[in-house]
């Protein structure tokens, strides 16, 4: 489980901590958000506008921070946002309405009891910025490819886990008409199978953990996984899945295959990559593709009732943690003494 790997990987931050850099804390972050992208990576626009709080308690929204605050960075997009409020709050920087429930926006910021500022920015900026700011919330996706490990370098996780109350999980989606198909069944238990668990955490390095039931016991060695990234399989005399993915981190599904040809399934499966996440859903709706993995429980709901798509999740498959960063401080704890409280 997610929770065991991270107690394991305990000892591999003392290894490899970068800059002096290490993780102090790994926190229930609210995981529930109901709106928009992915786990679902960054798509919104920026609003350059930043936020703290006056002395009464209110938000007020800003164009420039205060010179004697810390700024700190979230993604500027829908359940991104609303997620960097939550780890800012679990995190002790903020408070947050609690009537915002797991969907907070700026404006349900209610307190700063540190000398801070939150700073939406677009996702994909948050790392090439990092040291413009005092700390911030960064996707996987963005972090790993610039050398950013969440157990090496975090200063706070987002903690998620397994289950059917995350709607951060990540999933496969089918028409609800085709739901029960065995072909899907069967695609979904492949999924589900600790090849393609310790494949994901070998191979993306902590930029997707497995939403499903694994052994942390972890063999797979990096050789095997390069091997399992480069299988190819044979369509011929095989029924043909589509399942449209978003973005190019999808070698997960070569596990999948691998699996599949190894107990003579029959099953072929052909990924049709999207460039844009309202995508992959219309295609499944209009019968386009068979299947998608592409979003998280909360994106698919929002997006079904907005379209009016007859889809459903038939599978759960990998979970996204956001993770806080620094070039400037060591710990949350650093940070905290930099920003200093705010005189109640």
């Amino acid at each position: 489980m997610l929770e065991n790997l991270l107690e394991a990987q305990e000892s591999f931050r003392s290894e490899r901590k970068r800059d002096g850099m290490k993780l102090k804390a790994v926190v229930c972050a609210g995981l529930l958000v109901a709106v928009m992208s992915i786990g679902l990576v960054a798509c919104g626009q920026a609003n350059n506008a930043s936020v703290s709080a006056s002395d009464d308690g209110s938000s007020a929204t800003q164009g420039a921070s205060s010179s004697e605050m810390i700024r700190i960075g979230v993604p500027d997009d829908g359940t991104n946002l609303s997620r960097g409020i939550k780890l800012l709050e679990a995190a002790g920087l903020i408070t947050v309405d609690p009537n915002a429930g797991y969907t907070p926006e700026l404006k349900d910021i209610t307190g700063t009891p540190y000398n801070v500022e939150v700073v939406p920015m677009p996702a994909s900026s948050l790392p090439s910025t990092l040291g413009d700011f005092g700390a911030s919330a960064i996707n996987g996706n963005y972090a790993i490819p610039n050398n950013l490990v969440p157990s090496r370098d975090g200063l706070i996780i987002e903690k998620q886990s397994e289950g059917e109350d995350n709607p951060y999980v990540n999933v496969i989606a089918a028409r609800t008409a085709d739901a029960g198909s065995e072909t899907f069944r069967r695609i979904v238990a492949a999924y589900q199978t600790q090849l393609v668990a310790e494949f994901m955490l070998v191979d993306y390095k902590e930029i997707y953990y497995p939403a499903f039931a694994y052994d942390s016991n972890i063999e797979l060695t990096s050789e095997k996984a390069k091997e399992i990234a480069a299988y190819a399989s044979d369509k011929e005399g095989k029924t043909t899945v589509k399942v449209g993915v978003c973005g190019t981190d999808n070698n997960q599904w070569k596990a999948v295959q691998k699996i599949l040809d190894d107990e003579n399934a029959g099953i072929y499966i052909e990924m049709v990559q999207f460039d844009a996440y309202d995508e992959p859903n219309r295609a499944l709706n209009t019968g386009e593709i068979d299947l998608n993995a592409f979003q998280h429980k909360a994106f698919l709901a929002n997006d079904a009732s907005t379209n009016g798509y007859d889809l459903t999740a038939i599978g759960d498959t990998l979970i996204a943690p956001l993770t806080m960063y620094s070039t400037q401080f060591n710990s949350l704890d650093a940070l905290k003494e930099a920003a200093g409280e705010k005189a109640q």
